[in-house]
């Protein structure tokens, strides 16, 4: 193996398209990130996320050094993307953002990191779905910072080392056990997201709404919250929803009484429940008994692929005590036939057992 001190002028580590590193942004994302904190000390809830993700910031900052790789966990919606951003702009370098499916040959990948300037944080989304040939490469580059590459074809091919830079790899998923053990002992620092309570949420309301420019009220504030399903995307988009409602309907206040008929148009419940989310929890307890029932079996009766039931709708209704996992297949809760207003023996046959 041919070790070389700077990146030889070869055609394959091409830089990769501008567009492939800094996507360009619609207007509905510029409105997505005007309500993103820019910094961590305005980053609300994650307490303890963020009180060691400070020291180790601090602390690689203070040392003039690249911080350590970041594997950042948790279901959508949580922060995992902003996170990144407010790392790069606490550390003060490059912040380059791209997702595994984009990575389609190794040439995408060697084309940003032989570009990326020193101590640049360089997000990859969704890594649980990047392909074998390109992770084989990440982890010399998480290491080594170089980067393997193989100059011509056949008996006179030969593999050199390129040098890159010292960057900081953020790595997002909602599934951690898809990605393989190799590469997540290859990140320093792992921090798993957790859904935020209702008063960090209730505070992340009034944050977005004073970006906003939206007047609200504090009881409306509290409902919202409560109907977030302690997501703050889902606040922020039910908070711009709510907005319509009362310059439309209303006198341009966010009420109380204005997000309970925006809610109730939305068909949103009190816990955050969407239509969807009902019906899942009825077809468990009316098509079978309340469960046990296989992933697979649900997610056919509600239309659905099983990913999308297992990553966006199970998480929350788990969380919130209306589903269960066991192993032989999901079961709902007496919380859920209560909330749904249904009888826990429904669909039993006469001498059979109840449903709990």
């Amino acid at each position: 193996m041919e070790k070389v001190k700077a990146a030889p002028a070869v055609s394959p580590p091409q830089a990769a398209p501008s567009g492939l590193a800094r996507p360009e942004r619609r207007d509905e994302d510029e409105r997505d990130l005007s309500l993103r904190p820019q910094r961590l000390n305005e980053f609300i809830g994650q307490r303890v996320l963020k009180e060691n993700l400070s020291v180790f910031i601090t602390a690689a900052r203070e040392r003039k050094e690249s911080l350590d790789h970041l594997f950042l966990t948790g279901p959508p919606g949580l922060g995992k993307t902003t996170l990144a951003q407010v790392v790069a702009r606490e550390l003060g370098v490059d912040f380059k953002v791209t997702s595994a499916p984009a990575l389609d040959k190794p040439k995408d990948l060697a084309g940003i990191l032989t570009t990326v300037t020193e101590k640049t944080v360089f997000f990859i989304d969704e890594i649980h779905r990047l392909r074998p040939a390109i992770e084989e490469m990440l982890y010399i580059a998480m290491e080594d910072y170089e980067l393997d590459w193989i100059i011509g074809q056949g008996p006179s091919a030969r593999t050199i080392r390129i040098p890159i830079q010292p960057f900081t790899l953020v790595g997002a998923t909602t599934k951690a056990g898809n990605v393989s053990s190799p590469l997540v002992s290859r990140f320093g620092i792992s921090c798993r997201f957790a859904f935020y309570d209702e008063t960090d949420m209730e505070a992340i309301v009034r944050r977005s709404a004073g970006i906003l420019k939206t007047s609200l009220t504090g009881d409306a504030a509290a409902l919202l919250a409560a109907s977030a399903r302690g997501t703050p995307r889902v606040a922020n988009r039910l908070l711009r929803r709510m907005r319509d409602f009362a310059q439309i309907l209303g006198s341009g206040v966010v009420s109380r009484e204005v997000v309970a008929e925006g809610l109730k148009r939305l068909e949103i419940d009190s816990l955050g429940l969407e239509r969807h989310d009902r019906e899942i929890l009825r077809i468990i307890i009316e098509r079978y008994n309340g469960g046990p029932v296989g992933a697979e079996t649900l997610a056919i009766s509600v239309g659905e692929a099983v990913d999308t039931l297992e990553d966006y709708y199970e998480p929350y209704l788990i969380q919130a005590g209306l589903l269960q996992r066991t192993p032989r297949g999901r079961m709902t809760t007496p919380l859920a036939c209560r909330h749904l207003g249904v009888d826990e023996r429904r669909g039993r046959g006469p001498g059979e057992q109840t449903l709990f």
